[in-house]
């Protein structure tokens, strides 16, 4: 069973970076994605990568800001998040499928504990 533990996140300002992580141990599935779920909000999809061939996808929201990428030799997929926002305040999570190119949360599994990430205007 693969355990993914993410972090990075904290508190900042509108308008600055983070760079979100997700450590995983053992062999993971063929995609790995983030999400975020902000307070009485459900989760919604952010980015995703296929492992692989480094493919990726994005939430259209994310416009150009966010950024996901994998370093196989670690094991572990990064999400840069530049000129962030304050909507964009949430505990963001990252799992595991074996397709590539599906959004719905209930496609993925072996969720992490997620990190928060507050953005103060």
């Amino acid at each position: 069973q693969v355990q993914l533990v993410e972090s990075g996140g904290g508190l900042v300002q509108a308008g600055d970076s983070l760079r979100l992580s997700c450590a995983a141990s053992g062999r993971t599935k063929s995609t790995m994605g983030w999400f975020r779920q902000a307070p009485g909000q459900e989760r919604e999809f952010v980015a995703a990568i296929s492992t692989v061939f480094g493919r990726t996808y994005y939430a259209d929201f994310v416009k150009g800001r966010f950024t996901i990428s994998r370093d196989s030799a670690k094991n572990t997929v990064y999400l840069q998040m530049n000129s962030l926002k304050p909507e964009d305040t949430a505990v963001y999570y990252c799992a595991q499928t074996q397709g590539f190119g599906t959004k719905w949360p209930a496609d993925f599994g072996s969720w992490g504990q997620g990190t928060q990430v507050t953005v103060s205007s």
